[in-house]
């Protein structure tokens, strides 16, 4: 790989100006209104994909944003890589705690700001940078595919439709993921496993119309008490969900698991710093790294209703409303959750309101061995540039479609992330390491070598 790193470490300026291209492009695929940026990031990638020496390239339209694919087959005999990442973005909001535009990437202190420069844009464009440098080198040592869409944010609904119509389009013998973190630059890590998601938004209503809290308070339920009510009967003092049948099946991780677990450096005084909160909280009996990992959780994430304006109005709300967000581990089904979720509050809920639960997206959580080829081959590629081998960790995030796609196609994903958790993702003055950028470029290209071997 001597030839690909020369030419990494020559064309290192190119590679971040074009990262800044497709930064510049707002990809926001909850909002309807950047549809046509969605396209146009599409084909900056197709663009960029043929330019690095792909032998194919395609745009495939969905009912949502397009899946960008594309392939270079050197000999069929050999090892094929799919490469899975990921072009859409999360909304910017709120704009007013930004100290950049979201959508004008600059460098401060060693990092990029903007939208997407981590969670994926920074991430996916790695692995074009390391293609082509492979290509153009000489060096490249197996078959390569890349799957690029761009509703991963919102569920990836139409790639998983998609998937299924061009299984056999998509065979590989691994799905090759950056879209995770790292412990740190000197604790590279791998991520060997993801939590799932079950998401639900739960609404209360009470009387027909909002009331005088004066004529009608204390003879009436309030909405908006009764949604407090039963969403803190839902979680105990221990930290407990309290769902019945919501820790069927889980998997528990054995003791020797969690002493590896217990390997990465943590400190819980760095983490009450870091986000600046008094004391740590969560289940009863567990780490403040397995609480992030490997336990399943249930979140408020939103909730509203009655007067917010400026000033008093003094009313009794008609409606209040939550939505409740449950993060889940091996062994939890996110379809079985939300009936169990809901089946829970249609029981607690007093005869003074009425409720409806919506559920929204969800996914299934899901685990890597570290015993596989692609395991050990992203190992052996990281401790080549980072010269430490990396320490397994389970990731509190989710991406659903890593699931799906071994439930659909059949193949096995490795999630080779180079992200950090400073790099607040999906939140304001998102960022990425200037360092994981170019470390990740350097890296891909020996996991390809190893695992073609």
């Amino acid at each position: 790989m001597k030839k690909t790193q020369e030419f990494i470490a020559t064309n290192k300026e190119r590679f971040l100006e074009e990262l800044f291209e497709l930064l510049r492009i707002p990809s926001i695929s909850s909002i309807a209104a950047h549809a046509p940026d969605m396209q146009r990031a599409a084909e900056w990638l197709k663009a960029k994909l043929e330019k690095a020496g792909v032998d194919r390239a395609e745009i495939f339209p969905t009912d949502g944003p397009a899946i960008v694919y594309a392939e270079k087959i050197i000999d069929p005999a050999k090892p094929t890589v799919l490469v899975y990442a990921h072009y859409d973005v999360m909304p910017t909001d709120p704009a007013e705690l930004w100290t950049s535009d979201p959508f004008e990437p600059v460098i401060k202190d060693g990092k990029i700001y903007a939208r997407g420069a981590d969670d994926d844009k920074g991430q996916g464009y790695m692995h074009v940078a390391a293609f082509e440098a492979m290509v153009r080198s000489g060096e490249l040592p197996c078959n390569v595919k890349f799957m690029l869409e761009g509703q991963e944010e919102i569920g990836s609904g139409e790639l998983t439709k998609w998937c299924e119509t061009h299984k056999e389009l998509l065979a590989a013998d691994i799905i090759l993921v950056s879209d995770t973190s790292m412990l740190g630059l000197a604790t590279p890590s791998i991520t060997c496993g993801l939590r799932g998601l079950a998401y639900i938004e739960l609404e209360v209503t009470g009387p027909n119309r909002d009331l005088h809290s004066g004529l009608y308070g204390g003879a009436v339920a309030n909405p908006i008490n009764i949604l407090c009510d039963m969403i803190s009967e839902s979680i105990d003092k221990d930290g407990k969900i309290t769902v019945p049948g919501f820790y069927d099946n889980i998997y528990e991780f054995s003791a020797e698991e969690r002493a590896e677990i217990a390997k990465a450096p943590f400190s819980d005084e760095d983490f009450k710093k870091s986000i600046n909160i008094g004391d740590i909280q969560g289940e009863k009996g567990y780490t403040t790294m397995e609480r992030k990992g490997i336990r399943p959780t249930f979140d408020v994430c939103g909730i509203w209703g009655g007067y917010i304006g400026e000033g008093a109005k003094t009313v009794i709300p008609s409606i209040a409303t939550a939505k409740i967000s449950t993060r889940l581990v091996a062994g939890q089904d996110f379809k079985r959750i939300t009936q169990l979720l809901t089946e829970h509050f249609e029981r607690i809920a007093p005869k003074s309101v009425t409720i409806k639960i919506t559920p929204s997206h969800g996914g299934v959580p899901y685990i890597a061995p570290t015993d596989t080829k692609a395991y050990k081959a992203a190992s052996a590629a990281i401790e080549t540039t980072f010269g430490k081998k990396p320490l397994p960790f389970y990731s509190g995030g989710s991406i659903p479609i890593i699931s799906t796609f071994e439930r659909i196609l059949g193949i096995k994903s490795i999630l080779m992330g180079f992200g950090l958790d400073s790099d607040a993702i999906h939140s304001p003055n998102e960022s990425y390491q200037l360092d994981c950028f170019y470390k990740g470029i350097e890296t891909i290209p020996y996991f390809y070598k190893e695992f073609s071997k």
